[in-house]
């Protein structure tokens, strides 16, 4: 299982980021370069735990789609969603909040095993682990920007 894990510092109080994590509409903007979106389950406002909702998007020049469930919810600190379907073998996105004081260390710990075997395991070295890190990044930038803009 590979495990690739992100620290953002964010500007704002704990409990605006962690609604912020959990907004669809705003996982849609900030993704929008995917062009994902929800095709099944919660369309607008927060996540709430058990919300199975599937995404569609385009992933390394493939559209594809991903179901998720929320199966754990501890407000503001922690949630974390894991794939019921979708391309990977198994996924688990782990997201952790942290008040420092006058800012929030958000992370996130995103755990994935690739199919194919020892094919899927090169692709990921190649190509998949560098894009996702990149996509969480550029996700999480979003989220910091939105979140010390207001």
């Amino acid at each position: 299982m590979a495990r690739l894990v992100l620290t953002t510092r964010i500007e704002a109080p704990i409990e605006r980021c962690f609604d912020l994590a959990l907004d669809v509409g705003l996982h849609q903007q900030s993704t929008a370069h995917t062009r994902e979106f929800v095709v099944a389950g919660r369309t607008s406002g927060l996540c709430e735990l058990e919300d199975l909702i599937t995404w569609e998007a385009r992933h390394l020049g493939v559209r594809q789609r991903l179901t998720v469930q929320i199966t754990e919810l501890r407000r503001p600190y922690f949630f974390r969603d894991i794939m019921r379907k979708g391309a990977f073998r198994s996924m688990e996105h782990e997201h952790l909040f942290e008040s420092k004081g006058g800012f929030t260390l958000m992370t996130d710990v995103f755990a994935y095993t690739v199919p194919l075997g020892w094919p899927g395991q090169l692709f990921d070295r190649l190509f998949l682990a560098g894009y996702l890190r990149r996509f969480l990044q550029q996700r999480n930038y979003f989220l910091k920007q939105v979140a010390e803009s207001r």
